[in-house]
């Protein structure tokens, strides 16, 4: 059921669907990657919006949709969002929800960064975005859930886990770990705690 998404390391992703590409938070690309038809930005740490690794990515009509600074970017189609907005682009359908700290200030509700869902070819994968185990999360319903572990700017292993057994995704996948802070250990740990969904612990695919 993931065989379209990719981890590109620490928080970056693609997913490849319906012939489609959707980036989310590009960092760090190495080698040549297809052009996006969609790029999400959740927030603007450096490891999160990275124009360098954005303009490797985009193209004329792309969509580039995040919080106000992707409007830096000098192509592309730019939507700047916030949290409980929604923006149908046919293709795919995006719902903004809140990524925040709870117990530490490193992304600060008044921020209003972003996670997403997306729902594309009958499937909602939750991409949290860099967020504790927050309220709001008891209101979303995905098939996949895309949740950091890493611990320190994020919620950790097990707080990831709990966010999960009460979403109660088809699948969970673990990430933001391996580069500024965490490791497989933390994704491992990760998948013990979840009670009920398919953990699916990705390969880094530079």
């Amino acid at each position: 059921m993931v065989e379209f998404i990719r981890w590109l390391g620490h928080a970056s992703i693609l997913i490849s669907i319906g012939g489609k590409n959707i980036y989310i938070d590009p960092w760090k690309l190495i080698k040549e990657q297809p052009k996006g038809d969609l790029i999400l930005i959740t927030h603007s740490h450096y490891d999160h919006f990275s124009p360098d690794d954005i303009n490797k990515i985009v193209k004329d009509d792309s969509n580039i949709i995040g919080p106000r600074e992707i409007l830096r970017i000098k192509t592309g189609i730019k939507k700047d969002v916030k949290p409980d907005d929604e923006v149908d682009l046919k293709w795919v359908k995006v719902k903004v929800v809140p990524a925040y700290n709870i117990n530490k200030n490193y992304h600060p509700r008044a921020s209003n960064w972003c996670g997403y869902i997306i729902e594309i070819e009958g499937k909602k994968i939750y991409v949290a975005g860099d967020t504790d185990f927050i309220p709001e999360m008891k209101n979303i319903s995905a098939d996949i859930v895309i949740v950091p572990v890493g611990g320190t700017y994020t919620m950790n292993a097990e707080e990831a886990a709990n966010a999960v057994n009460t979403i109660k995704p088809k699948v969970a996948i673990p990430y933001h770990y391996g580069d500024i802070v965490g490791s497989e250990k933390d994704a491992k740990l990760f998948s013990s705690f979840v009670l009920n969904s398919e953990v699916k612990i990705l390969k880094i695919e530079k």
